[in-house]
């Protein structure tokens, strides 16, 4: 039987070993944190990334948590509206192949899928990895020894796999910070089954009410020292980006005091490598090609990640080398659109001026209209191909 070690029990990494077991190996799993990790930001799941859940046999699980479709209510700093987007708006633009939801309720199914079948360590890192063109010994911090057919780096943006096999100057850190959270109880300014968006010079914040144990909210702003927010800690930070604006933003931050450890709140970085395995060492997700939250396809490009790379070792069987190559060989032009892609959602997220909010406002003026709706479709589904 053969063997993988996987680094990481996030989306990528639970899904690889959900993939590789169902195909016979036998995978083990090993997470620094000391225990699952939950974040209540949506994550929406399309195209390739909707075809890998399904193939994984994650969609039955999944639809119980579908948030489906919201309004979407574009506000001022004020809180008064400037335009509305209907639900109807997404759902024609999208398609029927698409689901959101929350990722930690994707986490959870993947979790449920792979449990009793998986072995997966809490609280272990990896401490020294010696391979050869046959096997790969990987040595833990819990002191064993593992001898596995493949090494996979699922340990996100922050990769000690890739820092420790690859060097560390793959990521390239933006002056962004993100935070994003679930909400213990909806906003009452936020009306039900809506979001509210305010999108102004360098930020973005949105509160979206789906009700009990299923609203969220989202922020996004440029700064000078993205360090230096981190360092201040999500309430402050955001406190002192978003102080001013209502529709509300100040009762969602409030909800982080008592607890801010389910925040994701991080600065802004890609990953920009020349090849994501060497020997039978792989990356794969965020390790691999973080393409940012601005993207809106982490977790989708993860799912499709994995399923694909098993796909390349079910075909080329002991030919480890040749299924590394061909899965990133396609895979690949995929990860460089949606990058691409991120960059210019920065001006959707941060507009620099407000002239460019102005565009944005245009530009979403103008999905609303019904025929305007079938083209962005036919522009959503020639992305996702």
């Amino acid at each position: 039987m053969k063997r993988a070690v996987i680094v990481g029990a996030g989306i990528a990494g639970l899904a690889t070993a959900l993939r590789l077991t169902q195909d016979g190996w036998h995978t083990l799993v090993v997470e620094r944190a000391p225990a699952r990790r939950s974040g209540g930001y949506l994550v929406n799941l399309l195209g390739g990334g909707y075809d890998a859940a399904e193939r994984l046999g994650l969609v039955p699980a999944l639809s119980d948590r579908a948030l489906g479709l919201f309004t979407t209510v574009l506000v001022r700093a004020d809180g008064r509206p400037k335009l509305t987007v209907p639900s109807a708006v997404a759902e024609a633009a999208l398609g029927p192949r698409t689901m959101t939801v929350f990722r930690g309720d994707l986490e959870t199914a993947l979790y449920e899928a792979v449990r009793g079948h998986v072995e997966i360590r809490f609280g272990v890192t990896v401490s020294s990895v010696d391979q050869d063109a046959d096997r790969v010994g990987i040595g833990l911090s819990d002191g064993t020894i593992e001898d596995a057919d493949l090494l996979i780096g699922a340990d996100g943006v922050h990769s000690a796999t890739r820092t420790a096999m690859f060097g560390p100057d793959h990521r390239i850190d933006l002056p962004y910070v993100v935070a994003a959270f679930p909400l213990a109880h909806p906003v009452a300014a936020v009306r039900e089954s809506s979001a509210t968006t305010f999108i102004g010079p360098g930020r973005t914040a949105a509160v979206v009410n789906l009700g009990p144990q299923r609203s969220s909210a989202f922020f996004a702003y440029r700064c000078a020292d993205p360090g230096r927010e981190l360092e201040r800690g999500p309430v402050d930070a955001l406190r002192a980006a978003f102080g001013d604006l209502a529709a509300g933003v100040p009762e969602a931050i409030g909800q982080l005091e008592p607890d801010p450890s389910g925040v994701f709140f991080d600065r802004v970085s890609q990953v920009d490598m020349p090849r994501w395995s060497t020997g039978r060492t792989v990356l794969l997700g965020d390790a691999a090609w973080c393409v940012t939250l601005f993207a809106g396809h982490g977790a989708a490009l993860a799912l499709a990640g994995a399923d694909r790379l098993g796909t390349a070792l079910q075909r080329h069987g002991d030919d480890v080398s040749s299924a590394l190559a061909e899965w990133e060989t396609g895979l690949r032009p995929e990860v460089v659109k949606r990058q691409a892609l991120a960059r210019r959602g920065m001006y959707q997220y941060a507009p620099p001026s407000r002239f460019h909010v102005w565009m944005n406002d245009v530009t979403i003026r103008a999905i609303t209209l019904p025929g305007v709706r079938g083209l962005i479709r036919r522009g959503i589904e020639r992305q996702n191909r």
